[in-house]
């Protein structure tokens, strides 16, 4: 994005850096001009700019793909600015049919409910909780009743709609779209409205949404907020978005030692880009720490940096220093301090069945296949027989990499 100056008039210092923070990693601020101005305009009133974010209840928990949203909202939040976390109970009754080629299922109110409870606990880990507004949009959704419904409908056109994307392509390709979907980017322009918002954020594939916003503003005499996009974080096979689904994600609720080793599984390359978009280190520090990897420095030095930072952000400082020593005793063949007791009976008991009895293997045929690959050991040597069985005694048995349990058996 160019990134040169924006207004005719000369910015302060303050402002020409919150706008490098603003800018920071972001697909698209719109329009670049006017956010200058608000900024500009809050630095001499002293009166902070209003930032929202919604999100969707649509699962119980969020990955680390979905805080590169909040983490430009933590940026923000630490120049002053009131950021309010929005909820999207109302809108998730509708279902957001952004990018999506069939209509979505609607989740029922049990589902938003419990779903609710879980993610504002999960963002607070990165947002200050302190300095955080958090809204329901069932606040003024609900009110709108059926005329407000029918008042907020008439504000924009069915053409007009019809330019988004997914509704085009389903459109073309005869899919259905119900009518209700229609009221999705409404309502969350509508979000917009009710809370007076200054800049909302997003990801690249809630651009229509968001410029709804700016669009029923101004229908309802506001002047519009700006919109900022930020890029969808690439998950750990370093080729598709971060995803449950394709199994490249990061939970934010998963325990210290599998978050940073996971962090150290992405590539060199892939690095960077997590640096810039889930670091809170100024660009400043990232670039000096580029150039000493090119230079010749070990880049494991910088992604060990990184993978200490955000595990700490989800856990504690000690936490990633311990999951740091945890990863090295692994990958010396050691073995680590906290490994799970497990007590079985049955001796002389085969290895496959020991394995599914102490967890380490779904299935004894997944045992077999684990073993046939070298991914077995007993206190320390490799197993190759699967017929294998073993006395009464104390074993600690591990399976690949990071799978241990200490197993008594009767």
């Amino acid at each position: 994005m160019n990134q040169s100056a924006v207004t005719t008039s000369p910015l302060s210092d303050g402002v020409r850096k919150a706008l490098e923070v603003s800018l920071r990693g972001v697909e698209e601020l719109l329009p670049q001009d006017e956010w200058a101005k608000k900024l500009a305009r809050s630095e001499s009133t002293g009166k902070p700019l209003r930032i929202k974010l919604g999100l969707d209840p649509t699962a119980p928990d969020i990955h680390i793909g979905h805080t590169v949203v909040l983490n430009k909202m933590r940026q923000l939040q630490d120049l002053g600015h009131q950021v309010i976390f929005l909820i999207g109970d109302f809108t998730t009754l509708i279902g957001d049919p952004s990018g999506r080629n069939s209509t979505r299922p609607p989740l029922t109110p049990e589902q938003i409910k419990f779903n609710a409870e879980t993610y504002y606990a999960q963002a607070a880990k990165v947002l200050d909780p302190a300095r955080t507004e958090i809204r329901y949009n069932s606040e003024w959704c609900d009110a709108l009743g059926a005329r407000g419904m029918i008042q907020l409908s008439a504000k924009y056109t069915v053409a007009r709609m019809m330019e988004r994307n997914d509704f085009h392509q389903r459109f073309t390709d005869g899919s259905s779209i119900s009518l209700h979907e229609f009221l999705y980017p409404l309502l969350q322009g509508y979000d917009s409205v009710a809370l007076k918002s200054d800049l909302e954020l997003g990801g690249t594939d809630q651009k229509f949404n968001l410029l709804m916003g700016r669009h029923l503003q101004q229908e309802y005499g506001q002047e519009p907020q700006c919109v900022l996009t930020m890029p969808l974080l690439v998950g750990l096979d370093g080729v598709d978005k971060m995803s449950k689904s394709k199994n490249n994600y990061i939970g934010i609720t998963e325990d210290a030692n599998t978050m940073f080793a996971k962090v150290l599984s992405i590539s060199d390359t892939l690095m960077w880009d997590w640096y810039t978009l889930l670091s809170f280190r100024s660009l400043d520090e990232i670039a000096a720490l580029k150039a000493e990897v090119a230079a010749g420095r070990n880049p494991k030095d910088a992604k060990v940096a990184l993978a200490k930072e955000i595990t700490a952000r989800f856990h504690s400082a000690a936490a990633a220093d311990a999951a740091e020593q945890d990863f090295i005793n692994r990958s010396k063949g050691g073995v680590p301090d906290d490994i799970p007791d497990v007590a079985l009976s049955g001796a002389p008991l085969g290895i496959g069945a020991l394995l599914k009895q102490a967890n380490l293997a779904p299935s004894t045929s997944e045992a077999n296949r684990l073993i046939d690959g070298g991914g077995v050991r007993v206190d320390g040597g490799v197993v190759s027989d699967k017929g294998l069985k073993l006395e009464a005694g104390t074993y600690v048995v591990q399976v690949g990499k990071r799978k241990f349990a200490r197993v008594a058996l009767g």
